[in-house]
């Protein structure tokens, strides 16, 4: 029964994760907080969809924010996440590679 709580929790996380946005925010917050126009400016995206990206994984714990005068500052909470995203980028590198592997082989 513990495991099933485990594994629902895992699958919660990566449905949190699993959208091209959120990893971009995570980009961004990767290198420090910052402030949600700074995030707007990077990304080039609405505040409004910008906001509910934000909440969901916030909601998640994944990252926190803070009040600085009117600025909404961003943080991540645990730097493990962009190990997460990392060891992701990094398969789909492997993935990416081993297919251009087979393609060359069989021309």
């Amino acid at each position: 029964m513990a495991e099933d709580i485990v594994v629902k929790l895992t699958s919660e996380f990566f449905k949190t994760l699993s959208h091209p946005v959120r990893i971009k925010i995570l980009h961004c917050l990767e290198k420090g907080e910052l402030c949600v126009c700074d995030i707007i400016e990077e990304l080039d995206i609405e505040q409004s969809n910008l906001s509910q990206h934000l909440g969901m994984m916030k909601k998640q714990g994944i990252i926190d924010s803070r009040k600085d005068g009117q600025k909404v500052i961003y943080r991540i909470v645990y730097q493990s996440v962009m190990d997460v995203v990392g060891a992701a980028e990094k398969t789909l590198s492997e993935q990416i590679s081993n297919s251009q592997s087979i393609l060359k082989f069989l021309k």
